[in-house]
């Protein structure tokens, strides 16, 4: 049995895991993830004597707290059908009092939570058509998150908040599929998410911070790069040159604010040419090697990168070039822009005896962005991910991340200058001050409560929140629960 940790589908995600890690199939949709062992990888793996025709990867199966009534959901299964629903709630309060002189910043809590379902659909089994299987994912989500309170808008405390268009059922993805040469190339598209396919890991949901929960924010960096919850159309080709290696490239189509409860509220709004603005083109490339005779100690190490073709904003020169914080006229446009990532996470130890999840995993990465349009110029991020810290809890799980930013050149210099002439009311990015780096340290420990079942107590400490020193550090106490209901 896994860990019962998940992200905000939870196991839902791994489920889509299969769907999204890197595949939309094995992947993990990532803001809505599982629970998240090192092993998953972005495609399944070839066997050992890879098959030659279409086949269909096998969907995740993660235990549910709910029993298998009278053989449903087996029966479902056995005719290419799953069906996964989980909740994720996550619970963060402020112990420290902001800082003061701001009106609008006070100490508190808040809740955040979603829903999640996702369908996959084996239509090999069902109908006879070989290789190919469509995937579904819904969400309904509720709260807010408490980091606000205090000032912050970067590392945001609860990964889960907004974007679900506050309504019963939002669609994210819904997609087709095409798995050909025994698994050496799958092909999607539909309704997708860039973040679910790229720069992806089931291991960021084991923590609750924003900045890597999801995806690393630094590789969203701005609202036209296609995120869970917002699908977008795409179509995706990965292919598997050996067992351990993968190559996937893609093509997003961004729409204008595709995040505005506004503009889609239920994601059902599929107006096609009219709303998009752009293309977003990602490339990455994989190695997913597994070391060691007697345990296997999985590896995952990706590099990456995205052309994007969206009018992006200048973070400091007017359109004649010279800095708009003086002249106050419309910043200069960027048709394309772009972003890299190199990231990895590696396990070095399992325990003698203890079930395959055990043991320790390191966990890092670093996003650099077009220092010309972006917020964040670079992120980096480093942690481990320890399960079965306690000998008798092999289920259980002590984790640690560390985050650090660095704002962009041209923010920093803009908001300098908007200061010194006394416009503190024009700072973009709802700053009160200089933004020029920000870091986030975050430990938590998942306990599996039954099948299907986790919560995980968690501490937060933002240094500098929203990039800034004029904010005091914040210390923010919560947790994570995950239920996988079936």
């Amino acid at each position: 049995m896994t860990s019962g940790f998940v992200r905000r589908p939870a196991a839902l995600l791994i489920g889509i895991a299969a769907l999204s890690c890197g595949s939309a199939y094995a992947q993990t949709i990532q803001e809505a993830e599982p629970t998240y062992d090192a092993s998953v990888r972005v495609a399944k793996p070839l066997p050992a004597t890879p098959l030659s025709g279409p086949v269909v990867p096998p969907f995740e199966n993660p235990p549910a707290f709910l029993p298998d009534f009278f053989g449903v959901r087996a029966w479902l299964r056995a005719h290419g059908i799953a069906l996964l629903v989980s909740n994720t709630n996550e619970f963060t309060g402020a112990v420290t009092k902001p800082t003061p002189g701001f009106r609008n910043y006070r100490q508190g809590a808040s809740n955040a939570g979603q829903v999640s379902t996702v369908l996959h659909m084996n239509w090999d089994k069902l109908i006879g058509l070989r290789g190919f299987a469509t995937h579904a994912v819904f969400t309904s989500r509720y709260g807010t998150t408490a980091n606000r309170m205090f000032g912050d808008w970067l590392g945001h405390a609860s990964e889960i908040y907004g974007g679900g268009g506050n309504v019963v059922v939002h669609l994210v993805m819904a997609y087709g599929e095409e798995n050909l040469f025994g698994g050496r190339l799958a092909i999607a598209g539909g309704r997708m998410t860039e973040l679910s396919d790229f720069s992806n890991s089931p291991l960021f949901c084991n923590f609750i911070n924003n900045s890597l929960c999801g995806r690393p924010r630094a590789v969203s960096d701005n609202d036209y790069i296609g995120r869970y919850p917002a699908g977008v159309w795409g179509t995706r080709v990965r292919g598997r040159p050996s067992r351990y290696t993968y190559i996937q490239a893609a093509v997003y189509f961004p729409e204008k604010s595709m995040f505005a409860n506004t503009y889609n509220r239920s994601g059902f709004k599929f107006s096609g040419g009219s709303a998009i603005v752009g293309q977003s083109i990602p490339l990455e490339l994989g190695w997913e090697p597994e070391f060691g005779a007697q345990h296997k100690l999985a590896g995952h190490y990706k590099i990456g990168a995205r052309l994007l073709t969206v009018p992006l904003s200048d973070n400091y020169y007017d359109i004649n070039g010279l800095p708009l914080s003086v002249t106050r006229k419309k910043a200069m446009q960027h048709s394309r822009s772009w972003s890299a990532w190199f990231e990895t996470d590696q396990k070095i130890w399992q325990p003698q005896g203890a079930p395959a999840s055990s043991g320790t995993t390191l966990i890092g990465g670093f996003i650099l962005n077009d220092p010309r349009v972006a917020l964040r110029r670079w992120e980096t991020y480093f942690g481990f991910i320890n399960r079965g810290f306690i000998r008798s809890r092999p289920q259980d799980a002590l984790n640690f991340i560390g985050m650090y930013e660095k704002i962009a050149g041209g923010v920093s210099a803009t908001e300098a200058n908007y200061l010194d002439e006394g416009a503190a009311s024009l700072l973009p990015n709802h700053a009160t001050g200089v933004q020029k780096n920000a870091a986030v340290f975050e430990v938590n420990y998942q306990i599996q409560v039954t099948r299907g079942v986790a919560i995980a107590p968690d501490y937060q400490i933002f240094f500098n929140p929203n990039g800034q020193k004029n904010l005091r550090t914040a210390h923010v106490l919560g947790f994570k629960s995950t239920v996988q209901i079936f």
